[in-house]
């Protein structure tokens, strides 16, 4: 077999079995480990795999994102240590936007001391939480409702930051990698999260390491577009060497336990 050939059989088995490890891929296309290595990294470099330890899997196309609820329980502790690496970043008399986001909410109760804060948001759960703290000025963007997500997006939401000026912007993904940068299902969330980034002084993206791989239909940014991307220790080494590759500037911390 060619090496293309040897490729494409590659993706057929991961579409029947997902993940195969290296000695699996050895034993069934009786090749030598570094000719896999090889072939997993050219497929790796195309976006149509990702490397984890020991093995590799498909790059997953994300067609729809869960609820906002659904999205509430899951890899809780991961984003309860990226909210508060993020927090951190925020000073006194600050200026910040919260995109719209279960990890950007884990940020709420961390932000309540901050003097002079001023928290711009679209997610209408942010807006509850800061309702109680009257010395925190609260600006939500408006726009049309996303049920699902509990925000505003579209036309609308782009509009009002087209006036104002932001210091921080915490931006939400549910989905990233290298090559395609950070992706979304959902075409109406597209053109406010890139106004965000036209206005914002730095913008920091805040997303765990389950969703890297992954993609969506739509292309919000690069990652180069990002000052910052706060993740969780648990990204496949691959990933950080990537990632390290473009000069991307990239903070993991170890997750709460």
């Amino acid at each position: 077999m060619i090496p293309d050939q040897r490729r494409e059989h590659i993706l057929k088995l991961l579409q029947e079995r997902h993940v195969l490890s290296i000695n699996e891929l050895t034993s069934m296309l009786s090749v030598s480990h570094m000719t896999v290595r090889r072939d997993i990294q050219a497929l790796e470099n195309d976006g149509k795999v990702l490397s984890v330890t020991g093995g590799v899997r498909l790059a997953a196309r994300l067609k729809s994102e869960p609820s906002y609820l659904a999205k509430a329980q899951l890899e809780v502790p991961a984003k309860r240590s990226i909210a508060r690496a993020a927090a951190d970043l925020v000073r006194e008399n600050f200026t910040i936007y919260l995109d719209a986001g279960t990890t950007t909410l884990q940020m709420v109760p961390m932000l309540t001391d901050k003097v002079g804060l001023t928290v711009i948001t679209s997610d209408f759960n942010v807006v509850g939480h800061l309702m109680e703290y009257p010395g925190i000025e609260l600006i939500h963007t408006g726009g049309v409702v996303s049920h699902s997500d509990h925000s505003s997006v579209g036309r609308f939401t782009a509009e009002f930051l087209k006036q104002v000026n932001v210091d921080l912007a915490f931006i939400a993904s549910s989905s990233w990698d290298a090559e395609r940068g950070s992706t979304t299902p959902s075409e109406a969330k597209v053109i406010a999260k890139q106004q965000l980034l036209r206005i914002a002084s730095k913008s920091v993206l805040t997303v765990d390491s389950t969703k890297y791989g992954k993609f969506g239909t739509f292309r919000v940014a690069s990652l180069e577009e990002f000052d910052l991307i706060i993740t969780d220790d648990r990204l496949p080494r691959s990933a950080v060497d990537e990632l390290a590759e473009r000069d991307l500037r990239l903070k993991l911390v170890e997750c709460e336990r």
